[in-house]
């Protein structure tokens, strides 16, 4: 399970560096392979290659109906593994998708992660607060 935030900063070729504390569980979970596509909410999504070909599988089910949604999700999917320094590279296709140019944050979010551009994140984050809780957490508390 992977949850937290972490500021990072890609490098000028687009690399960034992967957390240790996350490192050492991605080595024993997926040996380093992992796959970044685009989420619809103008992040990454970073997932375990175990975790992304389950969800491949049921991306793939969809209706014909989903098929626009389908090419954002096969279609901007990379396979990338941590190198010998700890690092992924982002594509340049995926960083201008989304906006990602040096800082950035990347938020463990359960089974994976997501990275997104730090004033993106700093944005959405302050339009959720601001919107207060969804109907669908009435029920929850701390």
């Amino acid at each position: 399970m992977y949850q937290g935030i972490s500021a990072l900063a890609l490098d000028a070729k687009g690399r960034m560096l992967i957390p240790t504390k996350y490192r050492d569980a991605l080595a024993v979970q997926c040996e380093g392979q992992l796959t970044l596509t685009r989420h619809p909410h103008g992040c990454l999504l970073l997932l375990p290659r175990t975790v992304w070909h389950e969800m491949r599988r049921d991306i793939m089910a969809w209706p014909m109906s989903a098929r626009a949604w389908q090419r954002i999700f096969m279609g901007n999917a990379t396979d990338v593994d941590v190198d010998s320094a700890g690092r992924i590279l982002v594509s340049p296709e995926l960083r201008a998708a989304t906006g990602l140019t040096k800082d950035v944050v990347l938020l463990g979010i359960g089974s994976h992660f997501e990275i997104w551009d730090a004033a993106a994140h700093a944005e959405q984050e302050a339009a959720a607060l601001a919107q207060g809780m969804p109907a669908a957490l009435d029920g929850f508390s701390f």
